[in-house]
């Protein structure tokens, strides 16, 4: 379970003294800790991979806003945090893989429009779960009803 595999992971990393590892991995665990107490619930894997998709996205966020501002040093700690996360998340998909998961999720909900994006959004996120970027789902999606 990626509950335990985070325990272990922060053990680790305060035995070996790996200060960025550690944070990111407090981090990760207080958040699903957080989610957790307030809906009163255990959460389960693929739950847990939401919530580490939605980290990694504020981290990339961030280096955005990070590289405008020239800061290399916290642009070097967040590229470190980034990897850390991204190991905990499975495979990205491919462009290709994407493509067609959304091409198949259209003809299945039957999207003609623009209209019918919310739908084909909801059904393709489901399907790729913390494998692909909301982002490039997104423009994808845009791209095939427009």
């Amino acid at each position: 379970m990626l509950k335990e595999k985070l325990m272990e992971d922060l053990k680790d990393a305060m035995k070996n003294h790996d200060e960025i590892k550690k944070n990111t991995v407090t981090m990760i665990r207080a958040s699903i800790k957080q989610i957790e107490v307030d809906k009163k619930v255990v959460l389960e894997d693929n739950e847990i991979i939401e919530i580490i998709s939605k980290e990694a996205k504020k981290r990339k966020d961030a280096l955005t806003e990070f590289e405008k501002a020239g800061r290399e040093d916290l642009i070097n700690q967040t590229n470190e945090e980034l990897a850390i996360i991204k190991g905990y998340l499975p495979e990205e998909l491919s462009g290709e893989e994407l493509e067609r998961i959304i091409v198949d999720t259209i003809a299945e909900v039957g999207a003609e429009t623009m209209k019918d994006m919310g739908k084909v959004m909801q059904a393709v996120k489901s399907k790729v779960a913390g494998r692909a970027d909301g982002k490039t789902i997104n423009e994808i999606v845009k791209a095939k009803l427009s």
